[in-house]
């Protein structure tokens, strides 16, 4: 029988996607955040997170550009990390 609730949670295929991209979603925010309070140190964490949300989303191959408020909304570009991970600036 599979786990109903709290660490290791079963999730189906649609659930672990739709997760991924809330990850890349609070990782590109946390990202704008660092870069507009100018924390360096909080930029480069958050880079790292949001570089490896990203790589995860693409080895599952789920979409980062759609309404769950990543590429789409125009996010990577605002925080200088591109689609791929690579710091812009």
């Amino acid at each position: 029988m599979l786990p109903r609730s709290g660490v290791g949670e079963a999730v189906g295929v649609g659930g672990f996607a739709e997760a991924a991209r809330e990850r890349v979603q609070q990782a590109r925010a946390r990202l704008r955040a660092a870069l507009d309070e100018q924390d360096e140190y909080e930029v480069d964490l958050a880079q790292d997170e949001l570089e490896d949300a990203l790589r995860l989303a693409r080895k599952h191959g789920i979409s980062t550009d759609g309404p769950a408020g990543t590429a789409a909304d125009g996010a990577g570009s605002a925080t200088g990390v591109s689609e791929e991970g690579a710091a812009d600036r």
